[in-house]
């Protein structure tokens, strides 16, 4: 839900059902885990101000007033709330089930009757955080629709909100796709949204991962440390990427620029999520600084076929950090993932990286000619290698 305005269908249009809709009229009050949603009261103002006026609300509800005020929260209350209503949808208010005090705001607009299907949204305030609190409103808000009329929700998340992501997926929404230029941004800019979906039919329960959490969030063996890559790390990534050689051996051989770094960073977390691909930062347990990349790039899960690449920067090579990171992220593909196949490849002549793939216990399986793009519109030949569960047992 991004702006509550877009909907001209009249709510009579979708009828008794209506889901939010209590007796008379009024808004439904529904008790979920740990929430209650209820209706916006005039005393919720203050808080609306402070929750809306937050930067990481801001940032990710941009059509939101900036700086939000408490007359923009007053207005919100007397006029907003009711403008959705009108228009088919609803907006309630996230409270403490214990004291009422506000934790947030949660609703849907954007409603075709004709599709029974709405765009549902939230908001959680910082003082509420790191509690459950937005997926335990989602959940009981999308359990009421679904079971009053509606049949599909929609919910639209930045790439750059992991978190909102791991609300739809842990309330029992499936992710869907992408919607190019979705949301328009505060400076004129479009930005892509990732959409998850909800049907009637569906159980709720969060859908299976393909690629889960690391235990712990990393992968050691006292030597190396494997974390996954985040927003912290452009600076190290585009040194990294820089390197002549390293470009020279991806595809497409050409330098990301900084601002392509700084999306991989920041969008790591919801590739992962999306089991597409796994990025990871290899560190030096010694000095706790990063020397180098790993990534698990899945996209074969049909055949439960998935890929890794590595890179390292020049003063942590030759001290054998590849092999272990290949063979700690082996393991945990293997225990944790439905992986079967494990495959990497080398350029003919990188007989340093065809090594590291011996020692990681892969075997050399194909030479394939002209398989990828080189430097200047060449191509070149590829040696793939592949590593099996069984294989590690040898």
């Amino acid at each position: 839900m991004r702006n509550y305005t877009s909907s001209s269908l009249r709510a009579q249009e979708f009828r008794q059902d209506k889901p939010g809709e209590g007796e008379g009229g009024t808004i439904a009050q529904i008790n979920g885990t740990g929430v209650r949603l209820r209706a916006f009261r005039a005393d919720d103002a203050e808080a609306l101000a402070i929750g809306l006026d937050d930067p990481i609300t801001q940032r990710f509800l941009p059509s939101l007033s900036t700086p939000f005020t408490l007359a923009h929260a007053e207005r919100y209350i007397a006029e907003r709330v009711a403008a959705t209503y009108a228009e088919g949808g609803t907006l309630y208010a996230i409270a403490d089930p214990e004291t009422d005090e506000l934790l947030g705001g949660i609703g849907f607009d954007k409603v075709v009757p004709a599709r029974r299907q709405a765009e549902v949204g939230y908001w959680v305030g910082p003082w509420a955080r790191g509690r459950g609190v937005a997926t335990a409103a989602l959940r009981s808000l999308s359990r009421h629709a679904l079971a009053h009329g509606l049949e599909r929700l929609e919910l639209l998340a930045h790439w750059e909100n992991p978190l909102s992501h791991r609300v739809a997926l842990n309330a029992g929404y499936t992710r869907e796709g992408v919607r190019r230029g979705a949301e328009p941004g505060r400076g004129g800019e479009r930005d892509d949204m990732v959409v998850f979906t909800r049907l009637a039919a569906d159980s709720g329960d969060p859908p299976p991962r393909l690629l889960p959490d690391l235990p712990g969030g990393e992968l050691t063996d006292g030597v190396v440390r494997l974390r996954p890559l985040g927003p912290g790390d452009v600076d190290f990534l585009t040194e990294l990427r820089a390197l002549p050689d390293v470009i020279n051996t991806s595809v497409p051989p050409v330098a990301p620029t900084r601002e392509q770094n700084r999306r991989r960073c920041a969008w790591a977390e919801a590739q992962w999520l999306a089991g597409t691909r796994a990025d990871l930062v290899i560190e030096d347990v010694a000095d706790g600084r990063p020397a180098g990349d790993i990534g698990l790039f899945y996209d074969e899960p049909f055949t439960q076929q998935a890929m890794i690449g590595y890179s390292m920067l020049p003063a942590y090579r030759g001290r054998g950090f590849p092999t272990r990171a290949a063979q700690l992220l082996s393991l945990w593909v293997f225990a944790e993932t439905g992986v079967v196949r494990l495959i990497a490849g080398a350029h003919p002549d990188n007989l340093g990286s065809q090594r590291v793939l011996t020692k990681a216990g892969f075997h050399q399986e194909a030479y394939l000619r002209k398989r990828l793009p080189g430097p200047d519109g060449t191509r070149t030949d590829d040696v793939q290698f592949v590593l099996l569960a069984e294989d590690l047992l040898n």
